[in-house]
């Protein structure tokens, strides 16, 4: 490996700590659940609508992180931008580990959504703007790598932080803030964007900064490509012109893509997976350990597609992906649709591990054995039978203890979702995002893209407990199937092929240049 590689790697593996922190700060929720709803006293169909507020306002905070996001690196640079992220994902650990009422640790979560909102966007254009045209889709995905790396280290922490004591969620929470720190001061080591410095007349220092990572010989060529770029003005495209004629099929297929990676469930999932695998019938410390495996193989197939995403090309690991998605989600539809809910002598040994009332568990024992289809009605009897007042504390217990369902073939399920979203809509998307448009208006564009990616991230997050209460387990996921069953088809009709192009010539390639279809580059590289 020569000194230009070993630069670049080390530049791109700097700026996508961001997404470490991202993932961490996005799933380290899951954990918290059981303990911020029972410390801040969110039971009941209010308390439903508030634990989904609590876990998706991270969600809501980055909408506004991606609205300024894009435009500020536009105008101050990308480093400063991520610099700004690196204090806000500091301060808002801490304000939420020392948070003393719902409220507050609401606006800490938002501020956290902020910091998400800017490091998704800026941390991949960063390290497309300065990664030599081969290697731009394995070192783009090194932010997607450090994303699952986060999900994978906050599922590691929430488990063996879980018997820390009953401030065991604030340990869960505060601790990020130490690889915020680490990441505000390594920042100050790495240059800013090259071709943002081209934009803002600073042509040598971003020749100056090519050549380190990518050579003389490149960084000539990339600079001749950046001029020409900026001289034509992308054909007219500017910020105002993204839903223009010219730019009409890149903006479709940038929202598209972007609606489909979270329509399918990934965040809602992984901000709950604890939560999902009691629902599947395991205790809380077997949950948790399941959500570690989880997570472990996100960061394997992530690797995966590390690997593959500049030798096979985007559009086949999505389309891999997207089909085991679907896959994924229907078998994991049918197992929960397949389950049943009894009182039985196994469930008689959880109710009294969990410590529910002597009285009631001997009066479940003489109660009629009867078998129901779905969590709702078994509810229903339940309270029918005891009183609301009366099973209202140990309700989750119950339903858990009573349900009869094949656990594991949820929990391989729920990892073939993972692996597939690993390899494809997880890494690929952002790398796509940071490929198809005009250097003029990337940041913007992006920024207007990540947006709405999280619009659909936070409600879809924010309605799952709802969704669960509402539709139960088995039609929560197979709308997710179905979304993930349209999702292959928009990637099969049209999404590009964009490996080995230059950002450049894929500005050419897809910008209208008149009133035809732009010119598309096939999986296999040829141009039709």
């Amino acid at each position: 490996m020569n000194q230009n590689s070993k630069y670049i790697i080390w530049v791109a593996l700097t700026v996508a700590i961001g997404g470490f922190l991202l993932g961490f700060d996005a799933t380290v929720i899951s954990g918290t659940v059981p303990f911020i709803k029972k410390y801040f006293d969110l039971a009941g169909t209010s308390g439903d609508l508030k634990l989904g507020w609590a876990v998706s306002c991270l969600g809501w905070g980055a909408l506004g992180g991606n609205a300024v996001a894009g435009f500020f690196s536009d105008r101050f640079g990308r480093k400063k931008v991520l610099i700004v992220t690196a204090l806000l994902f500091a301060g808002s650990a801490l304000l939420s580990a020392l948070a003393t009422n719902f409220t507050a640790f609401v606006i800490s979560r938002i501020i956290a959504g902020v910091a998400v909102g800017g490091a998704i966007l800026v941390a991949p254009v960063y390290i497309a703007e300065i990664s030599p045209s081969k290697r731009r889709g394995s070192l783009v995905s090194f932010n997607q790598l450090m994303i699952v790396i986060g999900i994978s280290a906050s599922f590691f922490s929430n488990y063996f932080l879980l018997n820390a004591g009953e401030n065991n969620w604030r340990w869960m929470l505060g601790v990020e803030a130490v690889p915020a720190m680490l990441y505000f001061l390594l920042l100050f080591a790495v240059p800013e964007s090259p071709r943002w410095l081209f934009g803002k007349g600073q042509t040598e220092r971003a020749r100056e900064i090519l050549t380190k990572s990518c050579g003389a010989e490149q960084a000539a060529e990339e600079l001749r490509n950046i001029r020409e770029s900026y001289a034509q003005k992308a054909s007219g495209v500017g910020v105002g012109g993204l839903f223009g004629r010219r730019m009409r099929f890149i903006m479709f297929i940038a929202l598209a893509i972007a609606f489909f990676q979270q329509i399918t469930g990934i965040n809602a999932i992984f901000y709950y997976l604890p939560t999902i695998f009691v629902q599947a019938g395991g205790g809380v410390n077997a949950a948790f350990k399941q959500a570690v495996l989880v997570g472990l193989v996100n960061l394997g197939m992530t690797l995966v597609a590390i690997r593959w995403i500049d030798r096979l090309g985007r559009k086949p690991l999505l389309v891999i992906g997207s089909a085991g998605m679907a896959a994924s989600l229907l078998t994991c539809a049918w197992a929960f649709h397949d389950s049943n809910y009894q009182v039985t002598e196994k469930s008689y040994a959880i109710l009294e591990s969990a410590k529910v009332p002597a009285d009631l568990v001997a009066q479940l024992k003489a109660s009629d054995k009867k078998v129901f289809t779905t969590d709702k009605d078994f509810t229903a009897a339940l309270v029918l039978q005891f009183g609301g007042e009366r099973i209202k504390p140990h309700l989750e217990t119950l339903v858990t203890a009573s349900l009869n369902i094949r656990a594991s073939l949820v929990l391989y399920a729920i990892i073939g979702f993972v692996a597939s979203f690993a390899i494809s809509l997880g890494p690929v998307m952002w790398v796509l995002l940071s490929e198809i448009f005009p250097n003029q208006c990337r940041g913007a564009a992006i920024s207007l893209v990540g947006f709405w990616n999280s619009v659909v991230s936070a409600t879809v997050t924010m309605i799952f407990p709802w969704e669960l209460s509402r539709f139960g387990s088995a039609g929560t996921f197979l709308g997710y199937g179905l979304m993930a069953v349209a999702a292959l088809i928009f990637v099969l009709i049209w999404i590009p092929e964009t490996k080995g192009k230059t950002l450049e010539e894929l500005e050419g390639i897809l910008v209208r240049k008149d009133n035809s279809r732009p010119e598309v580059v096939s999986s296999s590289g040829v141009n039709s």
